[in-house]
């Protein structure tokens, strides 16, 4: 029978429709995934968790105590009733700076002590002597922290509300000034229509060589591929050794003899090996983003460890994906830990501004808790509340999944007799060709 020549193999239907039906599949999903996550986040955006303080401590004007910081945070909390868009969360200072060193909230809008002595100052008559008032501040402060998009659509929220609350104070203050006999002069006027000085501050500083908060996004996303791609070099190599597959060295192709072994004694096999090529890969992360790239990081040893874990427990789950499914085990291991992954992270889209799907993604997707983590060693001191626990936590179950899931299907291929490469029957071997018959003897 003639070998199939290559114009040949082109001509064949199902070559062409095949192919051209994974590459759809896999184009459609990765777009509707990366983009459909991020496509309007203002238009998704859903309680943002923004800080409210006020610590204004309140003055006397006109013979009654007012507290204007109070009036500030009630036009607030009135407009967020007809806007859902940010959860205005009102604490104390104290509360506001261990909720941004956490990650918590995306930023807070902080209203001073002096406030309101600041701002009936500027509509009381001032002696010469005394010059001119401070301004009223109300402070603005950033998260980048937890999220660079979210810390900017807090601060913009935070501002816009800042801003409104003077123009509001602005309004009472020219009625004020109205009723004195004396005529204002049109600066003064103008400076009274928009009293408040708004300040934007870091409310948890990260250091220059963070990416902006973005630092703990990208090394995550280094120890998925990391596993990822452990996952595929430990399923082909451990196929290599046991004669399943061949190597190709340039020119030179080299094929081990087949050992005939179970589905879950290749998986286990290829495990042992994914957990020590995950020690190498670990430590080689570090070393090359903290040692010499020079990434701001603490806690080091943590740092390797959760690295080390991340690389192994996404490889094995790579491998049980290759021991289930088999060659189309990559391509479900590239939508599980990147296609779906990389929008439900709340990396750099808060997850207050995804779509509900998105949302609900990330309730189990690896990458999300697995950015949590690492943000909470790099920038939040190890804090098991800023998302180590639960990163710590979600790493075991899916530890435990992958391993259950994986040795199942194997062990149910095993019973069922679904080798990989199955060893001939007793029955099929050959029977060595039958001695001829000697010739009878001639007769006289």
């Amino acid at each position: 029978m003639p070998h199939p020549t290559p114009p040949s193999v082109l001509r064949r239907p199902q070559l062409w429709i095949g192919t051209g039906l994974i590459a759809a599949v896999v184009s459609m999903l990765f777009a509707l995934l990366y983009v459909g996550g991020n496509v309007n986040p203002r238009g998704n955006l859903r309680d943002l968790p923004v800080a409210l303080v006020n610590a204004d401590a309140g003055a006397d004007a006109g013979g009654r105590r007012v507290n204007l910081g109070e009036q500030v945070v009630s036009g607030i909390e009135k407009a967020a009733e007809g806007d859902k868009s940010i959860d205005w969360q009102l604490v104390s200072r104290e509360e506001a700076d261990r909720r941004l060193g956490s990650g918590k909230v995306f930023g807070a809008l902080v209203i001073p002590r002096e406030f309101s002595a600041t701002v009936t100052a500027l509509g009381a008559p001032q002696p010469a002597a005394q010059g001119k008032p401070a301004p009223p501040v109300i402070t603005v402060l950033t998260n980048q922290s937890a999220g660079s998009i979210g810390s900017s659509m807090s601060s913009q929220a935070a501002q816009k509300a800042a801003h409104a609350a003077s123009a509001q104070i602005g309004q009472e203050l020219l009625k004020q000034a109205g009723a004195q006999k004396a005529p204002l002069p049109t600066a003064a006027q103008l400076k009274l229509a928009d009293p408040v000085t708004v300040t934007v501050a870091d409310g948890h500083p990260v250091g220059s060589r963070s990416a902006m908060g973005l630092s703990a996004f990208y090394y995550a996303l280094v120890l998925v591929v990391c596993g990822m791609l452990g996952a595929n070099l430990v399923n082909s190599q451990v196929d290599t050794a046991l004669g399943y597959l061949h190597t190709d060295y340039g020119p030179v192709r080299k094929r081990e003899p087949v050992q005939h072994t179970s589905r879950v004694r290749t998986l286990a096999v290829g495990i042992a090996l994914m957990l020590g090529m995950s020690v190498v890969m670990g430590t080689l992360v570090e070393v090359a983003t903290v040692s010499i790239l020079d990434m701001d990081a603490s806690h080091l040893g943590l740092l390797w460890l959760y690295s080390v874990a991340t690389i192994a427990v996404v490889g094995i789950g790579g491998l049980a994906l290759f021991a289930a499914f088999g060659t189309p085990g990559m391509l479900l291991a590239t939508i599980v830990f990147i296609a779906m992954a990389v929008p439900s992270s709340g990396a750099t889209v808060p997850l207050q501004a995804l779509p509900g799907f998105f949302r609900g993604l990330a309730e189990f997707e690896p990458l999300r808790q697995i950015t949590e983590g690492l943000r909470s060693i790099l920038f939040y001191g190890a804090q098991a509340d800023a998302g180590l626990t639960r990163a710590w936590t979600a790493m075991g179950i899916a530890l435990v999944a992958a391993l259950l899931f994986g040795f199942a299907v194997a062990r149910l291929y095993d019973r069922r007799g679904l080798h990989r490469i199955p060893r001939p029957a007793a029955d099929e071997t050959p029977e060595p060709p039958a001695a001829a018959e000697a010739p009878a003897p001639a007769t006289a």
